[in-house]
């Protein structure tokens, strides 16, 4: 749609788009703009949401050696 066409529609092409469709407006044939349905952006995220129901056991950062033979490449 050619920027003129949309000046006059955009009453119309918001409805369209409100729909859930794309609109590309054009300058002269070239795609300059792209209308889209507005998504509102996702909650931030809360951080500690499991604080105190998750424990990490203390080996847990310990690789086995015949698994640290492994990925240095070495056989056993």
């Amino acid at each position: 749609m050619n920027i003129h066409e949309a000046k006059t529609q955009l009453s119309r092409l918001l409805e369209r788009v409100d729909a859930g469709e794309e609109v590309v407006i054009a300058r002269a044939g070239k795609p300059v703009a792209r209308l889209v349905p507005f998504r509102d952006p996702a909650p931030p995220r809360r951080l500690g949401l499991f604080a105190g129901q998750v424990e990490i056991a203390p080996e847990f950062d310990e690789l086995p050696e015949d698994q640290r033979r492994a990925f240095g490449g070495e056989e056993e």
